[in-house]
């Protein structure tokens, strides 16, 4: 007898009033809101949670997904941001909204307009960027002084919703630092708590908990003992399924929450599922219906004016001129795309909300364990919601981060100008693939990424020199935060500002360069490509940013 297993179906009880009590027995106030699974968990990654990855990493097991970090008061009071910010379907479904706000109102007022359609909304509380410094949100908020803003934000985006209110956190200085701001969450009404078992950004701090070191989950155990009524999340330390089943395990949590390991691996779930020797179990997965009727639906000419448009948005990106004929058909785009939406929306509604269809765990296994597969996957579902080229670069390389290095086309991945680009990349290592001897290694082109990489050791390096000397710079000076002149000029420059930069004189070089707060960078090496004093530079050498850039370490960390 075969059988069959639902992904996604829990119901939830009545919330409880809440309550004043000790961590340890404070009741089952909140959690009791969450309706929907939630142990299985994609987080929110800036450029990297977006709709198409979100619905691949669902068919392969995921039970809840995280939008990117999104501004509340911008996603509250501009229609052009949320268009731009935020996209989902009928089926991406249950999903939380993550906000970042350091405001009650706004933050009332992002989660209202959001509310109809998400299942929970999430309070940042976690992300280190830079960007999170300059507008005083996510792990920047964690300071005991802004404890009370933290709390009327929680309780008025509670009072705002008929949803469950989630915060991500990170762990505190010390053990009771972070109980105590986990006992006031909960009972400003957050339902659950993700917790990524690092410290806030710390230059300074080194080994576990810092931020290239391993998580603390020993933390997360013990704060879940502290609260066992409650929702905890555990985040950290997840790359293998292996990973998933031990940690959850390890630290009792109610969910695990993951990042880098289901960016490389978007099936990292599915082992949950059954393991490869129940392969002709079968299993209901989530938009497979969705999925399997897309390709008969791309044939149609809307999808080939898709195409074309695309190509002329990156036509006029790169700054190259349109015709009287090519600006028509852009401006059609929105047209075109509703259209589209139109055919979605039948689909749906033929096989209903939440487009199941049931596959073979062995088939599922196999598809997973070809990453080319993957990708090509996460591509077909890009055409149907397009994504930015920008972030379909980024998931092409994390997913086939092995075969362009094998096949020595990880630099063309980057390089890529167009959606079809990428798309021919990747078909072309499946022809390698299938044909092992029409690969040829290139010794040259192995050269020059040896050298690169070289570089970029060495841009480590100095990075962390640089960083060194800040904090003592500030320590000499007396000031209390040492990570204030690391703070101070850090933004990398985009490829516009050195062009402009060009066309200036000597003075004016320096000023738009402070002024863009780009001092911790060489500008010399900017201008023209190279520095004159090369390793002994004090200042840092990276590339300038272009569309399709995208720093891991400061956007995927939250």
């Amino acid at each position: 007898m075969v059988s069959k297993r639902k992904l996604d179906a829990v119901e939830g009880t009545k919330a409880e009033k809440k309550s004043k009590q000790s961590p340890s027995t404070v009741s089952n106030d909140s959690s009791n809101k969450i309706s929907f699974d939630h142990k299985y968990i994609v987080a929110p990654m800036v450029g990297a949670s977006e709709l198409p990855f979100r619905l691949l990493c669902r068919k392969y097991g995921a039970q809840l997904v995280y939008t990117p970090m999104m501004i509340a008061e911008q996603f509250a009071s501009s229609k052009e941001y949320r268009k731009s910010e935020f996209q989902t379907c009928s089926f991406d479904r249950p999903l939380v909204c993550h906000f970042a706000a350091n405001d009650p109102k706004s933050f009332a007022k992002a989660a209202k307009k959001a509310e109809p359609y998400c299942d929970a909304i999430d309070l940042n509380l976690g992300c280190p960027q830079r960007t999170a410094y300059v507008g005083h949100f996510g792990s920047y908020l964690l300071d005991s002084k802004d404890r009370e803003l933290v709390i009327s934000i929680v309780q008025a985006g509670a009072a705002a919703v008929n949803i469950p209110i989630f915060v991500k956190i990170r762990l505190l200085d010390t053990f009771d630092e972070t109980a105590e701001l986990c006992r006031q969450l909960y009972e400003a009404g957050a339902s659950l708590i993700a917790i990524h078992a690092r410290f806030r950004a710390n230059f300074q701090r080194k080994g576990p908990g810092a931020r290239d070191g391993p998580a603390l989950l020993d933390q997360v155990k013990q704060l879940k003992e502290m609260f066992p009524d409650k929702v905890v999340i555990t985040n950290g330390n997840t790359i293998t399924y292996d990973d998933v089943e031990k940690n959850l395990e390890e630290t009792n949590a109610d969910g695990i929450m993951s990042a880098e390991g289901i960016l490389d691996n978007p099936a990292l779930y599915l082992g949950r599922l059954g393991d490869r020797e129940q392969a002709d179990t079968s299993v209901e997965v989530k938009g497979g219906s969705v999925y399997n009727a897309w390709p008969e639906v791309e044939k149609q000419t809307l999808v080939q004016k898709l195409r074309t448009i695309r190509k002329l948005q990156t036509k006029a990106v790169a700054g190259k001129e349109l015709s009287a004929k090519e600006l028509k058909k852009l401006a059609k785009a929105s047209k075109v795309q509703s259209k589209i939406q139109k055919i979605n929306d039948k689909i749906v509604q033929a096989t209903g909300p939440l487009a199941y269809s049931t596959s073979k765990l062995g088939d599922l296994y196999a598809k997973s364990d070809d990453k080319v597969n993957l990708a090509l996957e996460y591509l077909q579902i890009v055409h149907q919601y397009p994504a930015t080229l920008r972030t379909v670069i980024f998931h092409t390389r994390r997913i086939l981060k092995t075969e362009l290095t094998s096949y020595q086309l990880m630099e063309e991945c980057l390089a890529c100008k167009s959606m079809d680009q990428v798309e021919a990349l990747v078909l072309r290592i499946q022809g390698y693939q299938k044909d092992p001897a029409s690969f040829q290694y290139d010794v040259e082109k192995a050269k020059k990424e040896k050298e690169a990489l070289a570089r970029k050791k060495a841009e480590e390096g100095r990075r962390k020199n640089y960083e060194a000397r800040m904090i003592r710079k500030a320590k000499r000076e007396g000031k209390k935060d040492l990570e204030f002149y690391l703070r101070q000029g850090a933004s990398v420059p985009t490829l516009e500002t050195v062009q402009e930069l060009k066309s200036l004189t000597k003075e004016g070089q320096m000023k738009l360069w402070k002024e863009r707060e780009h001092s911790q960078h060489c500008l010399a090496f900017h201008l023209t490509g190279e520095c004159p004093r090369g390793r002994g530079c004090a200042f840092l050498h990276v590339a300038s940013k272009t569309d399709t850039t995208f720093n891991e370490t400061d956007e995927v960390a939250g």
